[in-house]
Order: C-alpha cells, then sequence, then structure tokens
C-alpha cells in the first residue's frame, strides 16, 4: 500500500482529497490520495467495507468482527471521473476529484451519500465521515443509548462510563455499540464503524448540514448494509460481530438480585420465601458482599462461613446462584491473584512498566489485561473457585473499568493482542474482553453447561459472549419507560438478550410502579429484579398483598410463556434479530411509531405487541400497527392502523396479538427444573395472513443442542384455508411434552379433522391471568377480571410425524 503524505497543520479540517492512484482487487479496490490510503472490499452482496487511514497499515479492531469477506469476482467500471463498484443489492460510486462515495439501490435511488467537500477528514488525529441527510430521513439503533427511538438532531458519545442513578437523557453510559440504521424514502441501511477510540455520532445536532460520526484516533473503518428491510439489515450486522448461543434455559425464568443479600441465612430465607409464596424463581444473585472484604475469588467467612452447602441448599429449592465478578485485584501482598498477577505480567501498566492501580470497592487495586490472551485464561482458570462452590453463573460489573473519579488516565497501555495500545483505544472494550474471559471460563470449568454471563459494559460483538443489563437506574416512571427503549435499541443493535433492573435499583418504588414495572419485564428478554443497599426491601412481595398477587400472576404467566419464549431465543441464535423487537424492526416507515406517544411500544416474540404504560395511568393510547390485533386478555379484536384508548388497570398491562399468530404455553412451574404437566397448549388466533411458529426444545442445559440433541418443528396455521399444520420433528430430542392441546381464537369451531379423523372440539372459559383477592370491598377498590369465554379446544397425542388439523 503507497505510503501517506503526513500532514503539518492539524489545527484545521483536512479532507480525504484526490484520489492519486487506484487499483482493482478481485473484492473491490484500494488506492490513495494526497493524505491517505483507502480500500473498499466487498464483504458480502449486501455488506461493503470501507477502509481510509494515514497510515501506511491499517489498524484494525481484532475484536468485533468475527466473519471474512465472501469469495467473489466483483463487477468494477469506470467512467466519467467515477469508478463504480456493483453487487446485486449496492453500487457504489467512488468520485475521484475528489474521493467521496455514494450508495445506491441497482435502480439508481440515492441510499447514502458522503458531503461530497469533506467526506473523510482529519482535524489533528480525529478522524470523522460526513454525510449528506436524505429528505426526512431517521436514525435508530446505537445500543444503550436514552432519548427518542429516532436519534434526529442529538449527538452521542461512545465511551463507556460508570454512570450511577443516570438521567433519563444521560450520555455515554456503559456500553457501546456503534451501529445505527437509517430509514428515508422507503429505503433502510445500516452503518458499523468499527473503531473502539472515544467516537461521536452526530445526526443533525447545531447544524444542518450533515450528519458525521468521528473517532479521536484510528482508522475510519465502517461496514455499509443496504437490504429491503431492517430485519434483514441487523442479520447481516450480526452475521459480522456474531449472534448470541442459547443461553440456559434457567436464566429466562425470574431472577432475584440485591445489594446484597447476606448472610447465609438471609439468602436461604429469600429462597423460601419464593416458595412459601408460589412465587417461580430461577435465580438468585450474590452481590460485593458475599466477598472478603470486597476482594474478587474470596467468600466472606463471616457472612457464609459454609458457602457450598449453602448453595447446596438453594439448589435443591430449585434454584441458581449468580456471583458479582469485579475487575479490580486488591494491591495486597499475600492475596494470591494479586500475587500471581504480579508474577505473570497480566495487569495493566504505565508506559514505564509500572503496575496500574485505581480505587474500587477493595480499595487500591490492580486491573487485569483482559485483551491478553494469557489474562483471560488465567482468570478462566481462577473461576475454579467459584465452579467448587457450586455457583451457577457469573455477573461482570464495573467492568467499564471504573473507578473512583471516574477519570482513568489515558497514557497506560494495554496489549490489544499484541498491539500494545492506550487506554484511549482499550477502553471501550475492555468489558467485552472481560466478559470474553468470564464465558470462557464458564466452559472450561463447567464444560457439560452452558455459560450464563451478564455484563454492564461492552462493544459491538458482545452478544456473544454474555446478556446485559442496563446498568444503575433509578425508582422512577421515567426510568421505568427509559429502560424500555434502551432495551428496544439495544435489541435493534445485536444485542437481542438484555433487560433492566426490575423496581429501580437507586430510590424507592412505589407499590404501583413496583406492580407495573413487573407486568412490563415479564416480556422483557431478562427479568431481574435488583435494589441498592440502605433502601426498603424490594422483594415482589415486599409492597403489600394486592402487589404481590399482580406480580405472582406475571411471574406465572412469564413462565407459562417460556416454550414461545425459548423458541424465540432460539430463533435469535439464527438470525441475531431481538426477543424484544421495537416497531421500527417491522415497520420503519410508519410514521406513527416514532412518536413519543408509541415509541415504547415493541413486539415480543414476533407475535405480542407490548404497549408499556406508567403506572398512575388508568387508560391509555395505544398504536395498532398495520393487520387485525387481539387484546391478549379477552380476545377483543381491534383493526391495524389506528389509536385506540385502552383501559391499563394495575392489574391488566395493554397486551395484543397479531391475528394469524400461533403461542405456545406451558402449565405452571415453580422453576424451569420442575417438570410441567407435559402438554403443550398452542393459541391460535384467526387472521387473514398464514403465520409459521417454530417450536424448540432441548435439555436448557448442556451444549449438546450444538450436536442435534434439539427438536425443531414448524406449526403452520392458515386460518383462510382452515389448516393447522405440524411439520416433521427434526433433531434428536424427545418432546417433554406428551400431548397439545390447541385453543382456537376468534373462531366457533364443532368439530375438526386430524390426519382423517373427526375430532369434536370442547368449549371453556380460560383466562391468562388469575383473579385477584377484593382485600377492600369498597367497589372503588375492586379489580377487573378479564376471560376469554366459550373457547373452542381440542387435545391429542404429540407425535413426530408430520399432521395436520383441518377446521
Amino acid at each position: 500500500m503507497p505510503s501517506a503524505t503526513k500532514i503539518s497543520n492539524s489545527s484545521q479540517n483536512q479532507a480525504i482529497g484526490n484520489v492519486l492512484s487506484w487499483n482493482k482487487k478481485s473484492d473491490g479496490i484500494y488506492g490513495n490520495t494526497a493524505n491517505s490510503n483507502f480500500e473498499i472490499t466487498v464483504y458480502k452482496e449486501d455488506t461493503i467495507r470501507v477502509q481510509v487511514s494515514r497510515q501506511s497499515k491499517f489498524s484494525p479492531n481484532p475484536y468485533s468482527v468475527i466473519s471474512s469477506p465472501e469469495e467473489r469476482q466483483t463487477e468494477i467500471v469506470e467512467e466519467n471521473g467515477k469508478i463504480w463498484i456493483k453487487t446485486s443489492k449496492i453500487h457504489v460510486s467512488v468520485n475521484l476529484h475528489p474521493f467521496f462515495l455514494t450508495f445506491l439501490t441497482p435502480s439508481g435511488e440515492v441510499i447514502n451519500q458522503d458531503d461530497p467537500a469533506f467526506a473523510v477528514s482529519w482535524l489533528g488525529t480525529e478522524v470523522s465521515n460526513y454525510k449528506k441527510v436524505q429528505p426526512k430521513e431517521r436514525f435508530v439503533g446505537l445500543g444503550e443509548k436514552t432519548g427518542h427511538l429516532d436519534r434526529s438532531g442529538r449527538a452521542f458519545t461512545n465511551w463507556n462510563t460508570d454512570y450511577f442513578a443516570y438521567g433519563i437523557g444521560d450520555d455515554p453510559l456503559y456500553m457501546s455499540i456503534p451501529f445505527y440504521i437509517g430509514i428515508h424514502s422507503g429505503l433502510t441501511y445500516g452503518i458499523f464503524f468499527d473503531n473502539t477510540h472515544k467516537s461521536v455520532f452526530n445526526f443533525g445536532a447545531s447544524n444542518n448540514r450533515f450528519i458525521y460520526y468521528s473517532a479521536d484516533d484510528g482508522d475510519m473503518d465502517y461496514y455499509f448494509f443496504h437490504d429491503d428491510s431492517v430485519s434483514k439489515i441487523i442479520g447481516s450486522y450480526t452475521e459480522l460481530t456474531g449472534k448470541m448461543e442459547m443461553p440456559p434455559l434457567w436464566s429466562l425464568g425470574f431472577q432475584q438480585c440485591r445489594y446484597s443479600y447476606y448472610p447465609d441465612s438471609e439468602v436461604l430465607t429469600l429462597a423460601k420465601t419464593f416458595r412459601d409464596k408460589d412465587m417461580p424463581a430461577d435465580v438468585i444473585y450474590l452481590d460485593i458482599h458475599h466477598m472478603e472484604k470486597y476482594k474478587v475469588f474470596t467468600f466472606d467467612n463471616e457472612k457464609f462461613s459454609d458457602p457450598k452447602s449453602m448453595i447446596k441448599a438453594l439448589k435443591e429449592k430449585g434454584f441458581k446462584v449468580v456471583v458479582i465478578m469485579d475487575p479490580g485485584i486488591k494491591s495486597q501482598k499475600g492475596y494470591f491473584p494479586y500475587d500471581e498477577g504480579l508474577e505473570k505480567d497480566l495487569f495493566v501498566k504505565y508506559p514505564d512498566n509500572e503496575v496500574y492501580e485505581g480505587q474500587v470497592w477493595p480499595g487500591w487495586c490492580a486491573f487485569p489485561d483482559f485483551t491478553k490472551a494469557e489474562t483471560r485464561q488465567w482468570w478462566a482458570e481462577k473461576m475454579a473457585f467459584y465452579e467448587e462452590a457450586g455457583v451457577d453463573g457469573y455477573w461482570t460489573d464495573m467492568n467499564e473499568p471504573a473507578s473512583w473519579g471516574q477519570f482513568t488516565p489515558n497514557l497506560i497501555n494495554f496489549d490489544f493482542e499484541g498491539e500494545n495500545v492506550s487506554h484511549r483505544k482499550a477502553r471501550n472494550i475492555y468489558g467485552f474482553q472481560m466478559a470474553r474471559s468470564a464465558k470462557e471460563g464458564c466452559e472450561l470449568q463447567r464444560p457439560e453447561e452452558r455459560p450464563f454471563v451478564l455484563t454492564r459494559s461492552g462493544f459491538s460483538g458482545i452478544q456473544r459472549y454474555a446478556a446485559a443489563w442496563t446498568g444503575d437506574n433509578v425508582a422512577s416512571e421515567e426510568h421505568m419507560m427509559a429502560g424500555i427503549r434502551l432495551v428496544n435499541s439495544l435489541g435493534l443493535s445485536g444485542v437481542a438478550y438484555s433487560g433492566y433492573d426490575v423496581g429501580g435499583f437507586a430510590g424507592e418504588s412505589t407499590k404501583s410502579l413496583f406492580a407495573r414495572w413487573m407486568t412490563i419485564a415479564t416480556f422483557a428478554p431478562l427479568y431481574r429484579a435488583h435494589s441498592m443497599i440502605n433502601s426498603n426491601d424490594a422483594e415482589p412481595w415486599a409492597f403489600g398483598e394486592e402487589v404481590e398477587e399482580i406480580s405472582r400472576n406475571y411471574m406465572k404467566l412469564r413462565y407459562r410463556m417460556l416454550p414461545t419464549i425459548y423458541s424465540s431465543f432460539y430463533k435469535s441464535t439464527q438470525t441475531g434479530l431481538p426477543i424484544a423487537k421495537s416497531l421500527a424492526v417491522e415497520y420503519p416507515h410508519d410514521k406513527y411509531i416514532f412518536e413519543s406517544a408509541f415509541e415504547n411500544q415493541y413486539l415480543f416474540c414476533d407475535s405480542l405487541l407490548i404497549a408499556p404504560v406508567e403506572s398512575y395511568k388508568e387508560i391509555t393510547k395505544v398504536y395498532l400497527p398495520e393487520g387485525d390485533w387481539y387484546y391478549l386478555f379477552d380476545n377483543q379484536k381491534y383493526k391495524g392502523n389506528q389509536i385506540i384508548y385502552k383501559d391499563c388497570p394495575l392489574n391488566y398491562l395493554p397486551v395484543f396479538v397479531k391475528a394469524g399468530a400461533v403461542l405456545a404455553f406451558q402449565s405452571d412451574v415453580s422453576h424451569t427444573g420442575q417438570a410441567h404437566d407435559g402438554i403443550l397448549s398452542i393459541h391460535v388466533y384467526a387472521g387473514n395472513k398464514a403465520s409459521t411458529y417454530l417450536h424448540y426444545e432441548d435439555d436448557g442445559i448442556s451444549p449438546d443442542y450444538k450436536k442435534g440433541d434439539f427438536l425443531k418443528r414448524e406449526i403452520t396455521w392458515d386460518t383462510q384455508a382452515g389448516n393447522l399444520s405440524f411439520a416433521n420433528s427434526e433433531g434428536n430430542f424427545e418432546s417433554k411434552f406428551k400431548k397439545i392441546k390447541v385453543y382456537f381464537h376468534g373462531l366457533k369451531i364443532k368439530s375438526v379433522n386430524i390426519n382423517g379423523k373427526v375430532e369434536q372440539v370442547e368449549k371453556s372459559d380460560f383466562s391468562f391471568l388469575e383473579k385477584l383477592t377484593e382485600f377492600d370491598p369498597l367497589p372503588e377498590n375492586s379489580h377487573p377480571y378479564l376471560e376469554i369465554t366459550d373457547v373452542s379446544t381440542v387435545t391429542f397425542e404429540n407425535i413426530t410425524e408430520a399432521f395436520e388439523i383441518v377446521i
């Protein structure tokens, strides 16, 4: 690659300039301008990589992208001072004098275009790409970012930050995902800026000329995606950066956390209370007070004198245990992890080779350099301490990395897979690589089980290693709604498995707020309650009998829905699509979904439309997108493309089912390890369009599903044809459901034909939630109870061969 001319004046903007020379390669072009070197590579038909650097050699991020370009012979044509790079989905026009790019559809519509004057530019070491704003263009995604669904008019910074009790408009937070999706003129595209330095994305804040993204240093290295749907763009982004693997089934149940539960007797009492109160739950967390003076890889011998026996007792009640792991290693001679880290040269250091120390919970600490393979292996080996105690999962916290003072010196050095870089380049991927170390530790210590890692910090690709939660939120109505947008935005950005602290971490939740939060979080990928030290108790029974019953109802609904939820997780491992799906995924060109009244709405498991609402409201506006919709709890049917007003008493969250949908439920269980009754309940809803539900099962705990030990089956429902068809079961796993019971919603039928045999249907009344106790007999304190009457059902044996039901 030719060397670039050095820049002498760094105080003014320096644009990339004219192309001096260029050459073809099999999958694109490369060349140089007066100020830089560039390379454009076709990764796939819908994915183009653009690299620009003032250095003689590119310096890519080694962590996020895990795929390589497809081998191809790309069509490249030069005409009229431009180079054209063409695929079946994208035509790239490379203007030569000066260099700027235009991305077009094969039919010539402009998808995205550089600002011709600035394109790629530098201010000192800062590198930026300036883009023209297309008519009525909207921007969504960018991961864990506060604010509205449409990012237009705001600027955001990517710099992983420990931010206790952050405001609902504050930025930056804990995680950086420099990937966004642009929407305009019936077109959609995505851009992933793969640079780990501190970066800024400006979507038209303080100017009306362009949008841009910039990084403090490093290369302009971005991937451009274009296809005919947001779903396909997210799919291509996750092809590039990876998809999550199947989590353990227990991690999809209810999880209870507090800073902190101690001593061990309190933890055991907590577990007993869940079971005594018939509230299903699977996970209890141990926060920092489980450790001896907050030192990782220790237990406090006074508070937890026999952790192995305590964990064994919890397992007997069906609970899994997740422990917190902070990166800071206390700088204390005689503390084995510190001594060993020094001996093996595993800590982050100053340029003069002195170990860097920062203050966190244990006091002055050294920080493992997780950008070094030897450190990751060492950390994984240290996790044997927890494995021997019986710990099931790991919660990587404080991994931005956080330290008191909140200002880590930029000159400290990180290995970065042998590149040796400063904190400026390494910070944003530190938590990402700590989560990787924890996942690899799980696999090393317990290879017969799937890992569960929950992380606060991360970067693009974090979905390969961990679930995410949105950090130290606040017990407020505004934070409850903001958390929904954060999770939806993470889903738009490739992180399908995420959640928020139910009830709020900081502050005190009111009774009504906690109840509403529990109902909404039932429909979140991660269902975890968490609260702070020196606050009131915040377990689901701590707010009085009414909230306890509402919580129990929705916790039980969550567990009944697990066949649908688990199947949706499997689908996400294949497609990269979110489980909690912003309406921008399916309806990106519908202007109503971006309005503040409706931007929090989302699809859960594809077919359930969730309309979150504050706890103080008794009636709310809901926007129903195109198609027909059923209110889940009473089967009332609504036409789409309209705004409706819906009652929202505290015990009924507005949830709608897409007409034509198929949902799968099971019987009540106390935890995921408990056997259900063996009946798979299939609920089908009459509609004008056919739909297919992919049912998925495996053992829920081992990685054997990767070897074919799973069951996968398509169930297709076509109301117009009067046909419910079950395809052949795939895989080696034997279904845990011996019978199937079908509920027909929106239809009145007397009999069905199952593989040529006529079966009479039964009629019954059905409810998704139990009736609440009327604690106060006064009429104004009564709770509504919704029931679906006279539902047609049929029950039959579950067989692996294909069959169909004709109505």
